[in-house]
C-alpha cells in the first residue's frame, strides 16, 4: 500500500501569529500535491531563544493560535497533520515541547512531550540548556492515522536508540522526528542518525526540519528528509530554504525490511559489564 506524506520546512519567526502566517501556505501547497500525512517542524508555533521573551507568549495548547489555526486547515484541507512540536505551557505553568497529531476532522487525537532535553556543550562554543525552559516528557507514543502507526518523537531524541526501538515493537512503521537542529551536529550527524534509526527498526524515518537563520538569532540546519526501512534516502530538501518535501511511501516496505533482518526479534536481555574498578 502507498501512503502519499508531505514534510514542511519552515524557518519559523519569533510570534505566533507570523508563524502561522508563514506555515500555512506551506500546509496548502502539500496538501494540493496529493499528501494524506503533513508533518512540521520542531517549535512550528514559535521559535524564540530568549526564555524572557518567549514564556510570556507561551499558552495551552488548546488555546495556541497556531495550533488552532492549522487545526482549522486540517479539517478544511481533509488530511493528517502532525505539528512536529508546538511550545507551549502545561497545565501546571511549565513549559512544554509538544508534538500534536491532528486528524482531517481538526481534533487533537494525540501528543507526545519531548523525552530528552538538549543539555550539551558543542565544540563550537555553542551551548543548550533545554531542560531550564522545558519539562520533558514521561512516556513513549506512537498514534494510529488508520493506513499506518506512527512513532512520536522530536528532534534530539533521534541520540536515543532505545526510543525507536520501543516504538517498533509498539507497532509503529513509521517514526516521526520533527527537528530544530543546529548548523554544526546537523552538517556533521542529521543524515547518518536518521538513517541508522531507520534501518535498526526496519521502519520509514520522517524528519521535517527548521532551516536558516531565524529572527531570535538562532541557526537551524535544514535539510528535510525522508528515509525508507532499509535506509535509503526517498527525497531530501537538500538546502535550509523554508519548502515541501512529497514522498511515497510504500508500506510493505516495512515487513520486507524486517523479515529480512529481524533485529526486532532477535535482541537478546543481557546483563551490564561490571565497572571498572
Amino acid at each position: 500500500m502507498t501512503y502519499r506524506v508531505a514534510l514542511i520546512q519552515t524557518r519559523t519567526p519569533a510570534s505566533q501569529a507570523a508563524a502561522l502566517d508563514h506555515i500555512a501556505p506551506l500546509v496548502r501547497e502539500a496538501a494540493a500535491q496529493g499528501a494524506q500525512l503533513i508533518a512540521t517542524p520542531e517549535g512550528s508555533n514559535i521559535l524564540q531563544k530568549d526564555k524572557a521573551k518567549l514564556l510570556p507568549q507561551l499558552t495551552l495548547l488548546a488555546q495556541d493560535p497556531v495550533v488552532v489555526g492549522l487545526q482549522a486547515l486540517a479539517a478544511e484541507l481533509g488530511v493528517w497533520l502532525l505539528i512536529g512540536s508546538a511550545l507551549v505551557k502545561r497545565e501546571d505553568g511549565k513549559a512544554a515541547n509538544r508534538a500534536a497529531l491532528v486528524s482531517p476532522k481538526g481534533e487533537i487525537v494525540s501528543t507526545y512531550d519531548k523525552l530528552h532535553m538538549f543539555d550539551v556543550d558543542l565544540p563550537t562554543g555553542e551551548t543548550a540548556r533545554e531542560s531550564e525552559t522545558y519539562e520533558p516528557g514521561d512516556r513513549a507514543v506512537t498514534a494510529d492515522i488508520g493506513a499506518a502507526r506512527l512513532g512520536l518523537t522530536i528532534c534530539y531524541d533521534v541520540r536515543f536508540p532505545a526510543l525507536h526501538r520501543a516504538l517498533a515493537l509498539a507497532g509503529a512503521q513509521v517514526i516521526t522526528v520533527p527537528a530544530a537542529f543546529t548548523r554544526p551536529t546537523g552538517a556533521a550527524h542529521w543524515e547518518i542518525l536518521l538513517r541508522a534509526r531507520a534501518i535498526e527498526t526496519g521502519s520509514f524515518v520522517l524528519a521535517p526540519a527548521q532551516g536558516g537563520f531565524h529572527e531570535d538569532g538562532r541557526g537551524t540546519y535544514g535539510h528535510t528528509i525522508a528515509i525508507a526501512p532499509w535506509g535509503e534516502v526517498l527525497g531530501e530538501l537538500a538546502h535550509d530554504e523554508p519548502g515541501v518535501l512529497v514522498v511515497d511511501l510504500d508500506l510493505a516496505a516495512v515487513d520486507k525490511a524486517r523479515a529480512a533482518i529481524p533485529a526486532l526479534a532477535n535482541a537478546r536481555a543481557f546483563s551490564p559489564p561490571e565497572p571498572l574498578a
